[in-house]
Formats: structure tokens, C-alpha cells, sequence
């Protein structure tokens, strides 16, 4: 496990020390990551176990939503525990707060997941830094999106996280189109707005690469995205692909700032959050500030 510094306590919170959790999950048996009623979802399992183990119900904060069916390899979730309840933690010969965290949520997960065991994973747990916010102080999320264009290509074994697409697929076309949409801009065409909220994201990073075993991977990087905004990019950009659309038709979207019945929003299981980036401690609060005063 990494070892993380020791953090002060939450400012304002009486107290409160915030962790840091680092995860990942298959989304295909939830309804996505957040809370709804009467549904497993990730949070809800990640929060049940938390309160089994805490005795008290928990919140956490997440640095990425995700939908039904998306995965995550490096999801990252903040919360916050008393000081008694952090040096409650260890047992027995356990010395570390933060290896009795982690040890306990396994189980506690565990039981709560019950045939799903494993379906959920904390790898990573301890004190946070000063200032940190897993959603407010991320720097960008990273993920990927793999395509099987041709039933040559369809794998059995990994139809899980693979879209089976039937039309063969040009990626450099997909490429010139992407490109259009790189920096700062407003992707109301490309995700549903929620109110109050801005569309406008850096998009850092969009392209596709063929493997050598012949399957595209996309690679979506940005500061952060708005609600479906990840399927609805590469959703686009398949029609490009198929050469159903021109490139520039990409960026001819983008200007046009609606959401309308040309908004097609890729299916989600191919889709994984890989990464999640975080600026150096000393600048973590400064980060987070920075962040809620762009999307307010």
C-alpha cells in the first residue's frame, strides 16, 4: 500500500480527518455509481459497508460519477471519520489505521456484496492531505473505451468490456475529427446538461489507436465531464469511422450546442475511468477552490 502523509483535520469539520479511498469495480451488476432508491448501485455498496463497519451511516464524495454499466480501474472517493473513529481502527496486532481500514472494508464489503464479492475493490487507504477534495481537486480524469469493429475480431472472453461494432471502422478518420475538439469548450451537443451546471470542459486528450490484436482503444482525457459526455464523443465519432459522417461533422456539432436526435451515446460497458490525476499536496486546497469557483 502507499504510504500517505498524515493530514490535519477537515477545516470546519469539528474534528474530522478526511480519508482517502482509491477503488476500482465492474459496473456491469450496478445501476451506475450514485445513490438511487431501491437500486445496488456502487456508492450505495460502498456506503452500506461502511456503515457496517462504522456503526453509524457515511457519505462519500467520489471523484467521477459514472453510469450503469461503466467500470472503473482508478476511481477515487473522499470521506470523513472522527478522530476516535480513526485510532479505533486497528485491532489485535494491526498498528496502522489506514491497513485496518482497508483490511476491514474488504470484509465488510464482502458481506455486503454477498455473491458479488469482488465486484468492488478498495485497493488504497489513508489520511488525506490538506485540502484535498477527491472530486474538486482531481486535475483531470482519463478514460478508455475499447472497439471490436468486425466479427473477426469479437472475443468471447471480453465481450464484457468490448463493444461489438460490425462495420469496419477508419480509425484516421476518427483521428482528424477528434482532434477539432481538443481544448476549452462548451460540449452542451455532447453530454446532457444538468441545471444550473456548465458544459464547458478542456478536453485534453481524444484519439483512437488500433492494437496489434486489431481492437481500437479510445483514450478521452479531461479536467472533468459533464453527464454522458464520454459515450456521446465516441458515439459520434463512430458514425465518423463508418464514414456515415465527415470529420469536420464533429466539430460542426460542438458549435451548434444542442442536444438534439443526432446525439448518439455509445454503449456503455466498453467504457472504463483508468486514471484519475491529483495536483502535489501544497496545492491541493488551492485546486479545489479553483475548480467549485469554474462550475459555479
Amino acid at each position: 500500500m502507499n504510504e500517505r502523509k498524515p493530514a490535519a483535520p477537515v477545516s470546519g469539520g469539528g474534528g474530522f480527518l478526511r480519508v482517502r479511498l482509491d477503488l476500482s469495480y465492474d459496473g456491469g451488476p450496478f445501476n451506475g455509481w450514485a445513490l438511487q432508491p431501491g437500486l445496488r448501485t456502487v456508492q450505495g455498496s460502498l456506503e452500506e459497508a461502511l456503515a457496517l463497519l462504522l456503526q453509524r451511516p457515511i457519505r462519500v464524495t467520489v471523484a467521477g460519477r459514472t453510469d450503469a454499466g461503466v467500470h472503473a480501474r482508478g476511481q477515487v472517493v473522499h470521506l470523513d471519520l472522527t478522530e476516535a473513529e480513526w485510532l479505533s481502527l486497528p485491532r489485535g496486532h494491526e498498528l496502522d489505521p489506514a491497513v485496518a481500514l482497508l483490511r476491514r472494508l474488504r470484509g465488510a464489503l464482502s458481506r455486503i456484496l454477498g455473491d458479488l464479492t469482488g465486484a468492488v475493490e478498495v485497493h488504497d487507504a489513508g489520511l488525506a492531505p490538506e485540502g484535498f477534495d477527491a472530486r474538486f481537486s482531481a486535475l483531470w480524469r482519463r478514460y478508455s473505451y475499447r472497439i471490436a469493429d468486425g466479427p473477426e475480431r469479437w472475443d468471447p472472453l471480453l465481450r464484457g468490456i468490448t463493444l461489438w461494432h460490425k462495420a469496419p471502422l477508419d480509425v484516421s478518420l476518427m483521428n482528424s475529427g477528434a482532434a477539432a475538439l481538443l481544448g476549452l469548450q462548451d460540449f452542451r451537443s455532447y453530454c446532457k446538461p444538468r441545471e444550473g451546471a456548465t458544459t464547458i470542459r478542456e478536453l485534453q486528450k481524444f484519439s483512437f489507436t488500433r492494437g496489434s490484436d486489431g481492437v481500437i482503444v479510445a483514450t478521452v482525457q479531461a479536467d472533468a465531464f459533464c453527464h454522458n459526455m464520454v459515450r456521446s464523443l465516441v458515439g459520434s465519432a463512430l458514425r465518423v469511422g463508418e464514414e456515415l459522417e465527415s470529420p469536420g461533422w464533429l466539430h460542426s456539432r460542438l458549435l451548434e450546442r444542442k442536444r438534439d436526435a443526432k446525439s448518439v451515446l455509445a454503449a456503455p460497458h466498453p467504457l472504463v475511468l483508468e486514471e484519475v490525476a491529483y495536483p502535489s499536496d501544497a496545492e491541493m486546497l488551492a485546486r479545489a477552490e479553483l475548480t467549485r469557483a469554474r462550475r459555479a
